[in-house]
């Protein structure tokens, strides 16, 4: 008889097979007696270094199969292994209590992972599951223990309780079918990684995932939907196999797209970029073979904070995309606050219609310290890398003038501080308000680069709302003073020495890639998935027969 469970799908596939519930061989940790405490602090630091040995060899792996930016992990990790306050507590125990240093370890591990698990940050209690990794793994070299490997002789679905990022990362992906887990969260660096190797990956299912099912149980799982159907009838089984066959001979066709030009029958060539809010996402964007990375949401990392992320902190994020990007052209926009992005220690006033209110570059105009410390890390990271700066929510040219005069003071200061910057960071704006696209003629000459928010800018062209689902039925994203609007601002960019993309949800519309061609859009910007997808419209597009 047909189970069903339901998780929280975190890689969009179809896998059908037998089930592998994943066994973690755990180091019995038993409390000894020590004699000679020197001794067994020297046993704990060769584990140690034993352990970051190891570790060193997944991050390899990690660098090769999911990037950089996601490989991080283990790094952090490794450092995590010699961090100050983790390392007094195993030794204080070692020696105050004349214990052996596995339980020291586990005690440890114990306490800090409650520690982190305790806080309200859900960034904060996914590192519960990190102390967890780097602990069983010491105590796994103190023994003499080495890891199972997760995957089985065959292609099988891995069932467990969770999966920590070194398993994930260990996981044979030619063995592997898919995995499920009873807990973790969306926002782990498993689930990540998973996203980024392309396993399908259901996670949080619940704890009677494990109680059901058994070693050869066949099951289907829904990546999309974040369901598991274990034992599923022949309908279930029929029609998921036919969206399977689906997706992987769409997915195949794509895939023979990679490291092909984005150039039309004609021969017109355009950028195919990637739309990213996090350092995360990078390995996404690389496996799909984007041009570039044409929206940075870098309001992230403010909406991931509880204060304000210092300019080391911004530095070391776009620092870290730019190096990713080995190159490639990366546009960071500058904060995009307010309306539907509410922060609360920005402390903004309340808005009877926020979209129109204080939001966007309107904070950083008149919160400057705020805007400036975010410029100070975007020119200081633009040595490592090709960078672009864009600007959202401009309507006027004195608005523009005084952003640029911002930035030319920001790039006096560190130049005068000795502080090594590009000289060829472009500048761009944010196509998002009919008042932009109108004075385009009057914009296009101060910067390097249009790029149209199609969201942004339906909103305000259409009076709509774009949060009130009631009104959605009066939204036509294809209506024709939306589009005459993106054909203006891409003439007056071109006459004027600027190149204009499109990074909103439309760029992705394949419907409109021809249309987009011919107004003389330059760059497309998508999420990572539909790069090749896009790409494949462009390849298919023939504007000699206009």
């Amino acid at each position: 008889m047909m189970t069903t469970f339901r998780g929280k799908g975190v890689y969009g596939a179809i896998a059908l097979g037998r089930i592998s519930v994943f066994k973690r061989k755990e180091a019995s940790v038993k409390r000894t007696h020590i004699d000679d405490i020197e001794a067994e602090k020297a046993r704990l630091e060769a584990a140690k270094e034993n352990a970051k040995a190891q570790l060193q060899e997944i991050y390899d792996k990690a660098l090769r199969e999911v990037g950089e930016a996601n490989a991080q992990i283990f790094e952090i990790h490794m450092m995590m292994i010699d961090d100050d306050d983790y390392n007094d507590s195993i030794v204080g125990i070692i020696e105050n209590q004349s214990v052996n240093a596995e339980y020291a370890v586990a005690v440890t591990a114990d306490n800090f992972s409650e520690m982190f698990a305790s806080m309200d940050d859900a960034y904060m209690q996914a590192r519960a599951a990190d102390v967890k990794d780097i602990s069983n793994r010491i105590i796994s070299c103190l023994s003499e223990n080495q890891d199972e490997s997760a995957a089985s002789d065959e292609k099988v679905i891995i069932c467990a309780d969770d999966l920590a990022p070194s398993e994930t990362v260990l996981l044979d992906k030619d063995r592997v079918l898919a995995f499920v887990t009873a807990f973790g969260s969306s926002n782990s660096h498993t689930a990540i990684l998973a996203r980024n190797m392309n396993i399908p990956a259901i996670i949080g299912v619940g704890e009677e995932l494990l109680k059901s099912v058994r070693d050869g149980d066949f099951a289907v799982v829904d990546g999309y939907s974040g369901e598991i159907f274990v034992d599923p009838d022949e309908e279930t089984k029929t029609r998921l196999e036919r969206k399977r066959t689906e997706d992987e001979e769409k997915k195949r066709l794509l895939q023979e797209l990679k490291g092909k030009e984005n150039i039309t029958l004609d021969g017109t060539k355009i950028n195919v970029y990637a739309n990213i809010g996090s350092v995360d996402n990078i390995g996404s964007v690389l496996a799909n073979d984007a041009g570039g990375i044409g929206l940075f949401r870098s309001e992230f990392l403010y909406l991931e904070s509880s204060d304000y992320p210092t300019e080391e902190q911004q530095f070391a994020a776009y620092r870290k995309v730019l190096e990713s990007m080995a190159g490639k052209k990366v546009i960071i926009r500058t904060l995009d606050i307010g309306a539907d992005k509410q922060v609360d220690y920005f402390n903004l006033a309340k808005e009877e219609n926020p979209a129109l209110g204080c939001r966007a570059i309107r904070i950083c105009l008149t919160r400057p310290e705020i805007f400036k410390t975010q410029l100070r890390a975007l020119y200081r990271a633009s040595a490592y890398g090709t960078l672009g700066i864009m600007f959202p929510m401009i309507t006027s040219v004195p608005e523009l003038e005084k952003i640029l005069s911002i930035c030319e003071e920001v790039r006096n200061e560190l130049k005068s501080e000795g502080v090594e910057i590009s000289d060829q960071v472009e500048l761009g704006i944010m196509i998002e308000t009919p008042a932009a696209a109108v004075i385009s003629d009057r914009l296009a000459p101060m910067v390097d680069f249009f790029s149209v928010g199609t969201n942004d800018l339906t909103q305000y062209t259409l009076a709509c709302d774009r949060q009130n689902a009631a009104i959605e039925q009066f939204v036509d994203t294809h209506h024709e003073a939306v589009l005459r609007l993106i054909e203006m601002s891409a003439k007056n960019a071109h006459e004027h020495g600027a190149w204009i993309g499109i990074c909103g949800e439309l760029a992705a519309d394949t419907s409109l890639t021809e249309s987009f061609l011919r107004m003389g859009i330059d760059e497309l910007s998508v999420s990572p998935t539909f790069v090749l997808k896009v790409r494949d419209a462009v390849r298919r597009c023939d504007l000699s027969k206009y």
